[in-house]
């Protein structure tokens, strides 16, 4: 159950609440509360660089804050560095269907894009852009420095997708510019 719990908290981009874990592992809420409240003291007294803190409605994973000039420098270090294949991809459908969820962005990539999401809005390249009227998602769209760093004017610059893009496609997949 522990190896369980720690798996879904390293997914999330939100806090999960005791009762959701609870119902996802099938176990008593007090269980997995006296659970988490134990990672987290472990946690700590094994001086990790993460922690796992109670937050509003439910429990996450953090930087622990001593650790954070090094993860600063870490991100803003890597903004010299080339894009990795997933970020270009999670980009791209950003740059081609803004504004989009996180949600969206995973379901056109089909893995999780949290993480990928995040370091490209530390890079600067993407940033929230409201929230959809219907599921209130935080949506996401690219920068100014996105376009000044591909050399582009405006969004209407980018180059159109179809000729790339498989004949069987079905036809909401992807949208044409």
């Amino acid at each position: 159950m522990r190896a369980a719990i720690e798996a879904i908290l390293l997914v999330v981009d939100e806090p999960v609440s005791e009762d959701t874990l609870a119902r996802l592992l099938e176990r008593p809420r007090a269980e997995i509360a006296a659970t988490l409240r134990e990672l987290s003291a472990e946690y700590t007294a094994q001086g990790r660089g993460f922690d796992l803190r109670e937050v509003g409605d439910g429990w996450r994973f953090y930087t622990r804050d001593v650790c954070a000039p090094v993860v600063e420098r870490f991100v803003t270090d890597g903004q010299q560095a080339r894009l990795t294949q997933a970020a270009l991809e999670t980009l791209a459908v950003v740059a081609y269907r803004q504004p989009v969820s996180r949600a969206r962005v995973s379901a056109i990539r089909g893995v999780n894009s949290d993480g990928v999401m995040r370091t490209l809005m530390l890079r600067g390249l993407i940033e929230e852009a409201g929230r959809d009227p219907e599921t209130q998602a935080l949506l996401y769209r690219t920068t100014g420095y996105f376009l000044e760093r591909l050399g582009l004017r405006s969004l209407d610059e980018l180059p159109d997708l179809a000729p790339y893009l498989p004949e069987d496609l079905p036809d909401d997949t992807v949208e044409e510019k």
